[in-house]
């Protein structure tokens, strides 16, 4: 039997994550993010600015995540992307490379990224004195067990270990809704 160590879990919702230029042109030169509300991530915050993905075949809006990075990034749940008719790869964030693009169209302009649509590997965010407490490795991959009346097992869980980590056990919407989960609830890590 596997030891169980538990972790919160982080539902992500559908966001995406821009850089100065690209919030530049969506907003105007120099507009600054108002932060909504505080994710678990230390440091990002919920903007209250939201802006619209638009494809050949529909358009959804979507809320920006704060900070502005040094790449712009779509994060989709699976049914988000059918409904978009994109087909994104299942990546690591930041890993972009032959990726789908799509048009983001914000109050003061509109831009068409190349790639950058992705839907996130499911992942475990950690520091490393979490890391060496559990025995882990950033990069590793393990299982997440899911009690419950839709109880399952995640596998192919990413450990993602910096030193700004908060831990959580991040998961998007889809993934949530088949395990009945909300943020905040407990999971356990299968070590």
């Amino acid at each position: 039997m596997s030891k169980l160590v538990p972790i919160p879990v982080g539902v992500s919702a559908r966001h995406v994550h821009v850089t100065r230029e690209v919030l530049d042109v969506l907003y105007g030169k120099g507009y600054r993010l108002r932060p909504m509300k505080d994710i678990s991530q230390p440091g990002q915050f919920a903007a209250h600015e939201t802006v619209e993905l638009v494809t050949p075949k529909n358009k959804l809006k979507v809320r920006i995540i704060g900070p502005v990075r040094n790449y712009t990034q779509v994060e989709l749940s699976l049914t988000d992307a059918i409904m978009l008719g994109l087909k994104p790869p299942i990546r690591e964030s930041g890993d972009l490379k032959d990726s789908p693009g799509v048009t983001i169209v914000g109050p003061q302009g509109s831009v068409t990224i190349e790639e950058g649509v992705i839907i996130a590997a499911r992942h475990i965010h950690m520091t490393p004195a979490d890391a060496e407490r559990l025995g882990l490795t950033d990069k590793q991959i393990v299982k997440v067990l899911c009690p419950g009346p839709r109880g399952l097992i995640f596998d192919q869980v990413l450990v993602r270990v910096s030193e700004t980590a908060k831990y959580d056990f991040h998961i998007d919407t889809d993934e949530a809704n088949a395990a009945l989960l909300n943020t905040g609830d407990i999971v356990q890590i299968m070590l």
